[in-house]
């Protein structure tokens, strides 16, 4: 589609009925009776240099589920302001990493938390290097409780594609993606404007100790071998080689390079909340017994709830 006006003033502190944590019972209980589908963003709190907000990979989710929300009536979670990180990251000062296990701990957690309340269609987004741990997390979850239930982790980068690539690859950029850049500070530029300072801006040169084509860049879209969260002692730590907290060339953002691939992911997101809903109505989820071998009727009780004649997910297992 067309037509995506941003930036747009953030929500997450107005009664918009788009977040859950600013919604009533009253209105949770409306909203299910026409959408039952939940965005959940998921961050981190890291060194993004002199140009922008510590948050930044948050309130790029953020931003963006508010926009689809508004587009098309589902519900966004207040999002997990803090990640899990690869090793490189760690000793950054002003980056507060999660150790994976509790990270994947918060996420199950989160899954049957809004699955308990009715929201049993959820959709994870993070723009955050995290992507090794978030779909382990689901994956555990499913494996644990054994339940029908939607649960979708979209990784912005993969999305974004071409878009965000540099020029050289078909790209609007004149670097390739890397964190705190010129593509990330141009997509934040794009939807929080107010949050970037571009006149602190600064530059750096990348550093790896092997050639190129080896290890893949920010985000993992240019195809190379090794993604990058699978390996150890391909760069320095952060903290010493980049204590700017920036890799590349900020100082080239501009907004407008970003706009496609900000787009391309409103769009999706906007058709990926269509086909679930259509295949699946307010209400409705994969049957049953395509989805489970546990006893029929403890699922359906589960599925009814504890307000409604039925029990809690908790019965099958607390999210440890």
């Amino acid at each position: 589609m067309s037509g995506w006006k941003f930036p747009q003033e953030g929500q997450m502190d107005k009664p918009s009925k788009i977040y859950f944590q600013t919604m009533t019972k009253y209105d949770v209980e409306e909203r299910l009776k026409t959408n039952d589908l939940i965005l959940i963003p998921i961050g981190s709190t890291e060194n993004h240099g002199n140009a922008g907000p510590y948050g930044e990979d948050t309130f790029i989710v953020t931003r963006i589920a508010e926009l689809v929300a508004k587009q098309v009536g589902c519900t966004v979670a207040m999002p997990m302001w803090y990640g899990s990180h690869p090793f490189h990251h760690i000793g950054q000062p002003g980056t507060v990493p999660l150790s994976d296990d509790v990270f994947t701990a918060h996420i199950r957690a989160m899954i049957s938390g809004f699955w308990n309340t009715g929201f049993r269609k959820q959709i994870f987004l993070s723009m955050h290097g995290q992507e090794y741990a978030l779909p382990s997390a689901i994956q555990e979850w499913g494996k644990k409780y054994q339940v029908p239930a939607i649960v979708i982790f979209l990784d912005l980068p993969r999305i974004m594609g071409t878009d965000l690539k540099d020029k050289e690859h078909g790209g609007p950029f004149e670097t390739p993606f890397q964190h705190a850049d010129e593509a990330e500070t141009s997509i934040s530029m794009a939807l929080f404007p107010e949050l970037c300072k571009p006149e602190h801006a600064e530059n750096t040169s990348l550093k790896g100790f092997l050639p190129p084509g080896h290890v893949d860049r920010g985000g993992d879209i240019y195809g190379n071998p090794i993604p990058g969260h699978c390996i150890i002692g391909g760069t320095g730590i952060e903290c010493v080689t980049f204590p700017e907290g920036v890799l590349g060339k900020a100082k080239l953002a501009d907004p407008s390079k970003a706009k496609k691939a900000i787009e391309n992911v409103l769009d999706y997101m906007v058709r990926l909340h269509n086909d679930i809903m259509e295949r699946f109505p307010v209400g409705k989820l994969p049957e049953i017994k395509l989805m489970t071998q546990r006893d029929e009727k403890e699922i359906e009780l589960v599925l009814k709830g504890p307000l409604n004649g039925g029990k809690h997910i908790y019965t099958i297992a607390w999210p440890s």
